[in-house]
């Protein structure tokens, strides 16, 4: 388990893209940073620090923290600040209990709802993930994973299925990260996903929807094996 001390952050610089706020810039980072472990379990974040080390206000910084806390990367403590929470395999199976439905929900939708864009994005993102597992390039499977998501959700053009996958995926991917699941199983998972893409892409209901279930298999099983082994952050 972590000390749990106040940990800076690393400076970063703000766009002013208009398609990105300040909320969803801060949250993007701080996100990447807990999922990676650069922010580990029990670390100790301020407002107010966060804030003058990535130059914004307490407001950005402050909603930022709220979404991860209600996506259950981070928790609230009252006159003790907010602490990233610990990462437990058992809590892990619960959670893929609930991944496994939703997920197959959203590939049997997305299959039949997606756009031609969306379908175009989703084998570009298939090409992205073989190609970083094949090559060993860990972060590039990690940001693919999480292009895939992202666009996974969408492509149900279901607001509430969006929602209630997002806190889903940021946990998955900071266990599987804790677990070097992408270094010693990459290129598996990234066949897997690529698979759900490509069937997404091609429209076929019952192909997405398996290519589903056998990522959830994996991803039970990995998990489970993970179950008789020490706490999580195993050395990298």
């Amino acid at each position: 388990m972590a000390t749990k001390q106040q940990l800076p952050v690393a400076n970063m610089r703000l766009t002013n893209e208009p398609s990105r706020s300040r909320v969803d810039q801060v949250y993007e980072y701080l996100e990447s940073r807990i999922v990676t472990l650069q922010l580990p379990p029990g670390a100790l974040l301020s407002e107010v620090v966060i804030g003058k080390e990535l130059g914004v206000s307490r407001t950005p910084v402050g909603e930022a923290l709220q979404r991860l806390a209600r996506e259950g990367l981070v928790t609230v403590l009252a006159r003790r600040g907010i602490v990233v929470t610990e990462i437990s395999a058992s809590d892990q199976m619960r959670l893929l209990e609930l991944r496994r439905e939703i997920s197959a929900f959203i590939a049997r939708t997305g299959a039949k709802r997606a756009t031609s864009e969306e379908r175009d994005a989703l084998r570009a993102n298939a090409k992205e993930f073989l190609k970083a597992a094949k090559t060993g390039d860990e972060m590039g499977v990690i940001a693919a994973d999480k292009k895939f998501h992202d666009l996974f959700a969408i492509c149900t053009h279901n607001n509430f299925a969006a929602l209630a996958m997002e806190p889903l995926d940021s946990l998955s991917r900071r266990f599987s990260y804790a677990h070097k699941m992408m270094q010693e199983n990459g290129l598996a998972s990234a066949k897997l996903h690529a698979n759900i893409a490509l069937a997404i892409a091609d429209g076929d209901q019952v192909k997405a929807e398996k290519a589903a279930n056998a990522l959830a298999d994996y991803l039970d099983n990995f998990v489970r094996k993970t179950l008789d082994q020490p706490p999580a952050l195993i050395s990298r």
